[in-house]
């Protein structure tokens, strides 16, 4: 059987597949996820068409690809525990990581780490940079790991699908899925904000709490006791006040 003809930007990479398979779905796929801007992702539902035509076999590509993105995440999270941020940002910009978008990923990460390593896998841009990311804020590996190998089973697990069943319509459907994805995405963000505003709500009304209390300490310490010098000094008034009259 012919291979398929491929829609759109997927046609370029059919030169590779026809004449590397499995092989090149392995290494677009690593390098992308450590950062490599390679279309990784494209190639990966383009070799899944060719599993359902029958040139791939889609168990094969959709393994393959799993263990090539979770190696390639860890591999971006040793450059980031290791090189730290100037690594980071000497090769960020190549990936569009500048230092104002690093110090935000950071905060989210710090947040949010686990459930952003599950997501980042869909959103461009953040997926090469996911492991990175995570080893510079010190997120422990071992729950890196677990997450990372969620995000990524859930990622090839939707790509593999879509082009093993959509076969030579594969460009219209990634544009639709594309387009309702953003949605997702923006309904997670909006969510992780009311809880970071609520988080920031409640800390400001503890706040307001300590506050009013420590006042009202303050206001109790200026009643004059009878010991005080103030109280001595009252005390002192009335006596001479009292001789006078006696006098």
């Amino acid at each position: 059987m012919a291979n398929p003809e491929l829609p759109g930007v997927f046609a370029s990479l059919a030169p590779v597949l026809d004449q590397y398979g499995y092989l090149a779905v392995a290494g677009f796929v690593l390098v992308e996820d450590f950062g490599v801007p390679v279309p990784g992702e494209t190639i990966l539902i383009a070799a899944a068409v060719y599993a359902g035509t029958g040139q791939l076999n889609v168990i094969v590509v959709a393994l393959i690809a799993f263990v090539a993105a979770v190696v390639g995440d860890n591999i971006g999270f040793a450059l980031g525990r290791w090189g730290g941020r100037p690594l980071v940002l000497r090769f960020g910009r190549y990936v569009l990581l500048t230092e104002k978008r690093l110090d935000a990923a950071e905060r989210w990460f710090n947040r949010h780490g686990d459930k952003v390593v599950v997501v980042a896998r869909f959103v461009e841009g953040l997926r090469q940079a996911n492991g990175w990311i995570a080893g510079i804020t010190g997120m422990r590996w071992a729950r890196f790991v677990v997450f990372n190998a969620v995000g990524a089973a859930l990622w090839v697990g939707t790509w593999v699908t879509v082009g093993y069943v959509s076969g030579s319509h594969i460009d219209a459907v990634y544009s639709v899925i594309r387009r309702y994805l953003i949605y997702v995405v923006i309904a997670v963000a909006v969510m992780l904000l009311a809880l970071l505003a609520r988080h920031l709500v409640r800390r400001h009304q503890a706040d307001g709490h300590d506050t009013d209390t420590h006042g009202s300490g303050s206001s109790g310490s200026s009643v004059a006791e009878p010991g005080s010098a103030r109280g001595a000094s009252a005390t002192g008034g009335q006596r001479r006040l009292r001789g006078g009259a006696e006098g």
